[in-house]
């Protein structure tokens, strides 16, 4: 077995597994995520950011990364980027979903569709802590 396995590039073929071991699953595809715009939260070299927890936004998280100098909110056309709100389906960068941990904002998280290797940063169980359902409705924070 290869050590550096997690390593090599996936970009959303069929190798590429969640925390759970299993396939990657779809993180949303409206808005479209993902570092290459797939709808998965796959990963390869290229993405130092390692966009690989997807999660489901809250505005106390938005509010939080954009508090942090990432403003994920606001509109970007010219990078072809629509602004999120709360209830959005997004590939966060593992190390920004832990910090937003530490700080007590962590939002939900779609283990089935959360990168494996999200956790060279975060722990499964804290991941755990924060899991939705595929299907669990999303009440927007007011």
């Amino acid at each position: 077995m290869n050590p550096d396995v997690n390593h090599l590039p996936t970009n959303g073929h069929a190798r590429a597994r969640n925390v759970m071991g299993g396939n990657l699953l779809t993180c949303c595809t409206s808005p479209m995520t993902g570092f290459f715009r797939n709808g998965k939260c796959d990963t390869n070299e290229e993405d130092a950011g390692m966009h690989v927890v997807c999660a489901i936004l809250t505005d106390e998280f938005l509010e939080y990364s954009k508090a942090q100098g990432n403003d994920l909110i606001t509109p970007r056309p010219q990078w072809g980027f629509p602004g999120l709100k709360a209830g959005d389906k997004w590939c966060l960068c593992a190390a920004r979903w832990k910090e937003a941990y530490e700080a007590g904002v962590a939002p939900k998280v779609l283990l089935e569709a959360t990168h494996q290797n999200a956790l060279q940063v975060v722990p499964l169980d804290a991941l755990k802590r924060y899991a939705a359902l595929s299907d669990e409705p999303v009440e927007p924070s007011a």
